[in-house]
This record gives structure tokens, C-alpha cells and sequence, in this order.
């Protein structure tokens, strides 16, 4: 049965995973957490990191309405804390940072979206490598596709290097889906994380290229909810170079949507009566 939110609408599941720490697993969750609020979304992270990154920028100062953090998520506790979540949420995001093995494959049979950040580096594309072979494995155990995606973190917005194009290359080898919209690296990400407050609520007069940032974002969370709502993907034709540095003025909304980013239906429905606490 899928998990029905109030209104008819359901819940969507969106895990965020790469083996490789640093990799900006809890970047991204939150900057997609940030959209999908400002949105007008209920949204609960799932902070499954022992140091509680997340859990700690949501207690700083300037906290986002509409988005709570819930720590201490393991294997053993994970289908309760999404039935929790059932009727109650428009999207959970786990975060899936320092998460073992087993927490990442029970994760990726009960999402809609399972996200891997890399940033153009070998290590980390060894890492989202080791995610991209559980999801597999779960998939074959499931007889079912587990939809998933890579986006790339902590772009620079004037070149692609020769280590992103080698990333490239690597997931087109396995057929694993790039996402158009990388994560481009700013220092607004720095100051909103260290001091509290999202893209929409701190001093545009104190950071830079604000509106840049938001556009960026904007369109991550479009074509997310792209994929998690089931439309096809639309590939780009540029390079990775051009996408990152002349961002759009406008973000395109998908097809047959109108006005601010609509909360998300899941693709991909769980039984929650048949998640068990226990391993």
C-alpha cells in the first residue's frame, strides 16, 4: 500500500548515499530540503550520521519552517520512523552519511529517488560505485528497479577538469543516469550552514551570487522531482561547462505544472505494514 498523505497525495522518499565521506551527501539534502520547503512542502530529514550534521544546522539560529530533523536512524528503526512519517510529510530525505551497508540497501528498497553525490574526484566515484553495487544486489533480490541518479557536488562553475570528465565517463559506462543540474560550489552554502537560515532568508547583502545559487537549486529540485514523480528525463546536449556556468534566468517547471514546486508523489510505493523494526 502506498503511504497516502491527507489530501490523497503520497509521501516521497528520496535517500541520499555514497560510501566515500565528504562527498556532499548532507550538502545536497539540505539544499533539496530548503526548495522543497520554500515550496510550501512539509519536509523531514533523516539524519542517519552519528555526528548529526544536519540535526546541528537545524538547530542554529534562522530555522526553515517546514522542514524538522529526526537523528538516530538505524536499521532497526527506519520503517517505524517512515510510517511516523505517513500521512504527515510531503518528502522525507534520509541522509544517508556514515551509513553501513545494510541501513544504504534498506534505504534504497523503500525510496523513490536514490540520489549519489559525487564530486569530480576518483575516491568518490570509487564510492558512489559501492552504492551503485548495492542497488543492484537489492534490485536483483527484488526483482524491481530501484530508480537512481548521480549528481555532481561542488562544481566549479568555469571548468570541467579532467577528473569530472573521468567521472563522466565512468557512469556512462555502467548507464547510470547523470543528473543535468550539478551542484555548482559557492560560499553562500559555507555561511548558511555555519550561521543557520536557507538560501531564502539570509542578508543577500552579505553573500555572493545569492540569486545564482537559488536558480541552481531551483532546477535540482525540478528535475528531481522529475524523476521521483516518474516523467522521463530530459538529457542535455551541452557540456557540463556550459550547464554550470550560464544558469537560466528561468527554471523551466515540468510539463502540466504551474506555480511553486509541487509537493512529490512517489513513483515507487512501500508496504509499511510489512517494514518490521527489528533486523
Amino acid at each position: 500500500m502506498a503511504a497516502k498523505r491527507a489530501g490523497g497525495s503520497e509521501m516521497a522518499v528520496i535517500s541520499i548515499a555514497n560510501a566515500k565521506g565528504g562527498a556532499g551527501k548532507t550538502t545536497a539534502a539540505l539544499l533539496l530540503a530548503m526548495e522543497f520547503a520554500q515550496a510550501g512542502g512539509k519536509v523531514v530529514i533523516f539524519d542517519c550520521d552519528p555526528l548529526a550534521f544536519a540535526a546541528k544546522w537545524h538547530e542554529l539560529p534562522g530555522a526553515v519552517d517546514g522542514i524538522a530533523v529526526v537523528t538516530g536512524v538505524t536499521f532497526a528503526n527506519l520503517g517505524a520512523n517512515l510510517r511516523a512519517q505517513s500521512g504527515q510529510a510531503d518528502h522525507v530525505i534520509i541522509d544517508l552519511s556514515g551509513a553501513r551497508d545494510a541501513l544504504i540497501a534498506l534505504a534504497a528498497g523503500l525510496s523513490d529517488l536514490m540520489l549519489i553525490p559525487v564530486q569530480g574526484c576518483t575516491m568518490d566515484a570509487q564510492g558512489a560505485v559501492h552504492v551503485l553495487d548495492i542497488i543492484g544486489q537489492v534490485a536483483n533480490n527484488a526483482h524491481s528497479h530501484i530508480n537512481h541518479a548521480v549528481v555532481l557536488t561542488r562544481v566549479s562553475s568555469l571548468v570541467t577538469t579532467r577528473a569530472i570528465r573521468s567521472v563522466k565517463a565512468r557512469l556512462a559506462e555502467r548507464n547510470v543516469l547523470l543528473l543535468d543540474t550539478p551542484i555548482i560550489e559557492r560560499s553562500v552554502y559555507r555561511d548558511m550552514f555555519e550561521h543557520g537560515g536557507s538560501l531564502y532568508t539570509i542578508d543577500e547583502t552579505k553573500v555572493s551570487n545569492l540569486a545564482k545559487a537559488q536558480r541552481n537549486m531551483q532546477g535540482l529540485a525540478l528535475e528531481v522531482l522529475r524523476l521521483v514523480n516518474g516523467q522521463p528525463h530530459l538529457q542535455s546536449s551541452g557540456s557540463l561547462a556550459r550547464i554550470c556556468y550560464k544558469a537560466p534566468d528561468r527554471i523551466q517547471q515540468p510539463e502540466g505544472v504551474a506555480g511553486p514546486l509541487p509537493a512529490a508523489r512517489a513513483s515507487r510505493s512501500f508496504d509499511a505494514g510489512a517494514i518490521h523494526a527489528d533486523p
